[in-house]
């Protein structure tokens, strides 16, 4: 018999005998009543360490914590497109790469010194507290780091990479005029038909556009012209308007399928269940809503901000702005660096997510990439490519192999 049925069947005794008529609860409040019959276990010495007064955190449900917009993605199954998802982990896999090419470009002779170096972690694109040599190691076909005359260390451009380098100039003076024109195009899209030079040049990327556009402008006196703001600001104004340029890439589009078109976009008509309508007859009736789709080199400042035509004009606008660029695409930052030239919202990104038929936004909520689906095939390739992306490709192969004869697992190329 263990303690507490011992105590169990004593404590029954005592009530039914000697203490019939005196309450239990009494007995137990007044622990020095006669006769006491705790006094057999010395119970005001007995130790109830022993039980277990909260539940063990082993067995507490867990509270599932709120995702951090940093780290929950934009899409969910079925909708997520593993290609496209995978294009951003490519840009974070080679940001070492594009960085320190830009910062090493601009530098005299294009060197730095590799104590230097470890303190641009924000400038070269490696994580705070990394050893640069280790990130400069994974590209060895690419970047050399030596000791000079002086006795320091110094990081440049291999030989190879020179080579490359030069290649990639010949493709932007060839790329010349396209590139005039896609500026042009963005100028003629903005409101006041002026963009200051330095958005233009920290997107420049974006666009295929080469670093030294600021300086190659004063050659088209006939497109451009610099004007110097109150506060400094160099600003690129457009001189004339090209009607044959105002052409959304949608419109040409329309011109060679008018039904892929009329379904690119949705704007719902809000209507009761009342009606009872069919699939056929809410499509047509959402059409009414839809067409006309309004033209991204229409003055957008004369809308009213949160009027039907307002947001076609701003869809529009994203949609021509993608077409612009290299490879379709382009990340939050990217866009919202032309919020007010743009006459855009706070609301894009929700304004995008309401149009799956044509934007795929890939990435997380705080750090989202917009890409133009049509431009993609099912396999996420880019369908035309133009021939700076070509190079860009060409760049990350090489930046994967550790000599001229191998990737970088050892097999031969």
């Amino acid at each position: 018999m263990t303690l507490w049925q011992h105590l169990l069947s004593t404590l029954t005794t005592a009530t039914k005998t000697t203490h019939s008529k005196l309450p239990l609860f009494k007995t137990l409040l007044n622990p020095y009543s006669k006769p006491h019959i705790f006094s057999f276990f010395n119970f005001h010495h007995f130790s109830t360490s022993f039980l277990v007064t909260k539940t063990p955190k082993k067995f507490k449900k867990k509270r599932k914590k709120k995702e951090s917009p940093r780290t929950k993605l934009v899409q969910t199954q079925p909708n997520l497109s593993p290609h496209l998802e995978n294009i951003l982990h490519r840009d974070a896999h080679f940001r070492f790469l594009t960085k320190t090419k830009e910062y090493l470009s601009k530098q005299p002779q294009q060197v730095l010194l590799l104590d230097e170096a470890g303190k641009l972690h924000q400038q070269l694109g490696f994580p705070r507290g990394r050893k640069v040599s280790k990130f400069i190691q994974n590209h060895p076909l690419l970047f050399d780091v030596y000791r000079h005359t002086d006795n320091k260390m110094w990081i440049g451009f291999s030989e190879f990479m020179e080579g490359l380098l030069l290649e990639e100039r010949k493709i932007m003076d060839q790329m010349e005029v396209e590139r005039v024109n896609v500026v042009r195009k963005l100028l003629m899209m903005s409101v006041n038909k002026k963009i200051s030079l330095s958005k233009i040049h920290h997107n420049r990327l974006l666009f295929g556009i080469p670093d030294d556009f600021r300086d190659r402008v004063v050659r088209f006196p006939e497109h451009f012209k610099v004007v110097v703001e109150e506060d400094g600001k160099r600003v690129l104004e457009l001189v004339n308007w090209d009607p044959t340029l105002a052409v959304s890439a949608l419109q040409k589009e329309f011109m060679i399928d008018e039904d892929k078109v009329k379904k690119a976009f949705k704007f719902a008509v809000k209507h009761g269940k009342a009606l009872d309508l069919d699939e056929d007859d809410e499509r047509k009736l959402n059409m009414l809503n839809t067409l006309p789709l309004v033209s991204p080199y229409s003055d957008g400042s004369k809308f009213d901000l949160w009027t039907l035509e307002a947001e076609k004009y701003r869809v529009g606008v994203i949609h021509e702005f993608l077409s612009l660029t290299l490879e379709k695409r382009a990340y939050i930052h990217n866009i919202v660096e032309f919020k007010e030239e743009f006459s855009l919202t706070k609301h894009t990104y929700q304004m995008l997510l309401k149009q799956p038929r044509t934007f795929y936004l890939a990435g997380t909520e705080m750090n989202w990439c917009v890409f133009l689906k049509d431009a993609y095939g099912e396999d996420g390739v880019l369908i035309k490519k133009d021939p700076q992306l070509v190079f860009n490709e060409k760049l990350y192969r090489c930046a994967e192999m550790k000599d001229l004869g191998s990737s970088d697992d050892g097999s031969k190329k």
